[in-house]
């Protein structure tokens, strides 16, 4: 009998405060854990730029995949969420 290992999750809260279809911009904010963090999404550009610098490293890759996957879909004041294969 073998047992499976389950993999740490985290869920992540995403608050969209603001967006520009114009600009492709998407602005809002993050929450994992005890983190949070200020985001700002250039679409067109792939650009992802996120504060404050503490456990930045942590957020950026889901995060941005978060943004990739459902870009089209997310609104200003729209709250969201998303699981991270790690523990925060």
């Amino acid at each position: 009998m073998t047992r499976r290992r389950s993999l740490p999750e985290t869920t992540a809260h995403v608050r969209v405060t603001y967006q520009s279809w114009q600009q492709g911009r998407l602005e809002g904010e993050v929450c994992a854990n005890e983190y949070v963090w200020q985001f700002q999404w250039q679409f067109p550009k792939g650009g992802l730029k996120i504060e404050p610098s503490l456990g930045r490293a942590l957020i950026r890759e889901p995060l941005g995949r978060f943004l990739e996957q459902c870009d089209y879909q997310l609104e200003a004041g729209g709250d969201y969420s998303f699981t991270i294969r790690a523990r925060l």
